[in-house]
């Protein structure tokens, strides 16, 4: 199963990309949300997308909304730290546009792991 990973955050990316891999999945990333939608023109393969929802040049909310009217059915799950105002909003708000489940960070592996089994 392949996960697009879109976050701006190379540590996180690298974190989620990594703890993905040593359980068999197949992980393609973005940094952005625009980067995101076009991988996922070119990977018709992917079943997840992972999206941040606070990022430069197009932010998650908006990303989210765009892969909703794209594919309807692809699994989306937000994570977010949330900046000034907090996680719970920003997470709230994805909930209400379309993610399949959110996710606060800071998070562990086996959080991340369990979560995207929920989804699968």
């Amino acid at each position: 199963m392949k996960i697009l990973v879109i976050d701006d955050d190379p540590s996180v990316r690298k974190f989620i990309a990594t703890t993905l891999k040593k359980e068999n999945y197949l992980v393609s990333e973005a940094e952005n949300g625009a980067e995101g939608l076009q991988k996922l023109q070119q990977e018709r393969d992917i079943a997840i997308i992972i999206t941040d929802l606070i990022m430069p040049e197009k932010e998650g909310i908006e990303t989210i909304m765009e892969i909703r009217r794209i594919n309807p059915a692809l699994k989306i799950l937000a994570i977010s730290g949330g900046g000034k105002a907090g996680p719970e909003n920003f997470l709230l708000l994805a909930d209400a546009v379309g993610a399949n489940a959110t996710l606060k960070k800071p998070f562990g592996g086996q959080e991340l792991l369990m979560c995207l089994r929920m989804l699968a």
